[in-house]
């Protein structure tokens, strides 16, 4: 066989990388959210700011150089005791790891959420896979998971959009000094 017949093939790394975004990350945070529905789409500029100015609080999970899982997160402007779950988002070949979870616990582990003793996210009720998400972190921290209608469809979205119910998690003592 002639070498110009021999083809190298690049074995892809089932492997997963968690870290702080960086303001490169933006487009590609963009487009993977993009792509996983039902998620809301932000400006490009928005995942370049949240990369910019939140990397703190946010994660990437990168498989090979390319971003398979994002979380953006905030500590509340009013009470930075709270971080605030933005969005959570995994390629759907990496969905089924766990992935999200991990970048959940992750974040927790950041000198960014030291303070932090609740955290909150909201989900519309049909969303399986975020109740399912934030149930078992919940149990996971030995939390409880309380929920309320927060954004309502009427009220907030003038019918367009689905209740988005407020769901929080109050750290025990004993999970945030393990992060």
């Amino acid at each position: 066989m002639s070498s110009s017949n021999i083809q190298l093939v690049r074995k892809r790394s089932n492997e997963i990388a968690f870290r702080t975004p960086r303001t490169e990350d933006g487009a590609d945070v963009w487009r993977l959210i993009k792509s996983c529905e039902p998620l809301d789409e932000n400006s490009l500029y928005c995942n370049l700011l949240q990369c910019d100015h939140f990397g703190d609080t946010c994660v990437a999970a990168e498989r090979d150089g390319a971003i398979v899982g994002w979380i953006s997160a905030y500590l509340m402007p009013d009470d930075p005791q709270t971080l605030f779950v933005w969005q959570v988002a995994v390629d759907e070949s990496a969905q089924g790891q766990g992935v999200a979870k991990k970048m959940l616990r992750e974040l927790m582990k950041r000198d960014a959420c030291a303070q932090v003793r609740r955290l909150k996210t909201t989900i519309t009720s049909d969303n399986a896979a975020s109740w399912a998400l934030f149930r078992s972190f919940a149990r996971g921290q030995g939390a409880e998971l309380a929920s309320e209608p927060y954004f309502r469809k009427n009220e907030h979205f003038d019918g367009e959009h689905a209740t988005e119910h407020m769901v929080t998690i109050v750290l025990p003592e004993e999970a945030r000094s393990a992060a």
